[in-house]
């Protein structure tokens, strides 16, 4: 029933063109030319959007996976708003509740790496890249902290998420009580890279397109694709070291997998379980890492530590001091951050050779 009501309202959104189209679709963008009134979609026709709903909106079990193809295909529209709101709304939540196969990953990340303009990182160096999307609930964000001790070894640091969440303390509400600005541009960023190893975007500055998918989910109340895909966007239009970061044990195995059979964005890649959701190392938590290069996959290991030093509160500005005492020595950096930082300094080490 609701693929039949979705099936009949596309035919009215879709029976003429939309004002100021001038694609070679132009049926397609009715509904969605007010916001764009240039497009510039992949050629996905509304009765193929139609066929693409109906496998995956037939509920968790009975759902079928795109292959790679059409998952680029669909992932492509969306991102540039050629899917009219009803569509949108019903591709998402279908997604949601089937569950991305890696081939639709894969296919997805495609699409959203062709969607921008990639950075140039500084000359001769390999950068690392954090993203920063949960933000912290209960435990202090130290994703900055993360982010200093590597740049300070040298290895530029770009971090990218969101500004706000709220009930959440996100990394760019700490940087900014480090006084930290974050850029807003792609340019100011590698201005910042290149000075000071260190920059944050946000995800409106850095992809336009796939902000507006991640700002649906005040909307719809729930996260959809586009958060499991800004986690692992590669920003860069040479080699980097992503910091991929999962919640739950299982995404770990699927992540492990994704990263040793697909090369999207060049392959390399740290896994980890974060702290709620953050690319940061649990402090509690033995703090095991994989890396992966697409040809294998090394885990990396420390002993966990039972009472880590930590910030007396989550508050951004507690945080923000606490961080600024730990690299100045005053106290000390949870082993977990340490071994971490290690890694990341490690890996950008071994890609680094590698060219």
């Amino acid at each position: 029933m609701l693929v039949r009501l979705i099936a009949n309202e596309l035919v009215l959104m879709l029976s003429s063109p939309g004002p100021g189209c001038v694609c070679s679709w132009p049926w397609f963008c009715a509904g969605a030319a007010s916001r764009y009134p240039v497009c510039d979609h992949s050629p996905v026709e509304p009765t193929e959007l139609i066929r693409l709903i109906k496998e995956i909106g037939r509920g968790k079990h009975a759902a079928r996976d795109l292959n790679r193809d059409d998952a680029h295909a669909l992932f492509a529209a969306v991102l540039a708003g050629t899917v009219p709101d009803l569509q949108l709304g019903a591709v998402l939540m279908a997604l949601r509740i089937k569950g991305e196969s890696l081939d639709e990953l894969a296919g997805f990340m495609a699409a959203c790496e062709a969607s921008y303009p990639h950075l140039s990182a500084p000359a001769g160096a390999v950068p690392l890249v954090i993203p920063a999307y949960n933000g912290a609930r209960q435990l202090p964000n130290l994703t900055p902290l993360l982010a200093h001790w590597v740049a300070r070894e040298g290895v530029p640091v770009l971090m990218h998420g969101v500004r706000d969440d709220p009930g959440r303390v996100t990394t760019h509400d700490v940087l900014a009580a480090m006084g930290i600005s974050s850029a807003q541009s792609l340019a100011e960023a590698e201005a910042q890279l290149q000075t000071r190893r260190l920059a944050f975007i946000c995800i409106d500055r850095l992809t336009p397109a796939l902000a507006r998918v991640l700002s649906l989910r005040r909307q719809m109340g729930v996260r959809s694709s586009g958060h499991t895909l800004a986690k692992m966007l590669q920003p860069f239009n040479g080699p980097a070291v992503r910091l991929v970061s999962v919640t739950h044990p299982e995404y770990v195995v699927r992540m492990r997998e994704f990263f040793s059979r697909f090369d999207v964005g060049g392959a390399n890649a740290l896994l980890l379980r974060g702290a709620e959701g953050e690319a940061v190392a649990h402090p509690r938590r033995e703090p095991a890492i994989d890396w992966l290069d697409g040809k294998s996959v090394q885990t990396w290991r420390t002993d966990a530590e039972d009472n880590p030093p930590l910030p007396a509160s989550r508050d951004a500005q507690v945080t923000a001091e606490w961080i600024a005492g730990a690299l100045a020595g005053r106290h000390s950096t949870p082993a977990a951050i340490k071994h971490q930082a290690a890694c990341c300094v490690k890996a950008a080490q071994l890609l680094s050779n590698r060219r």
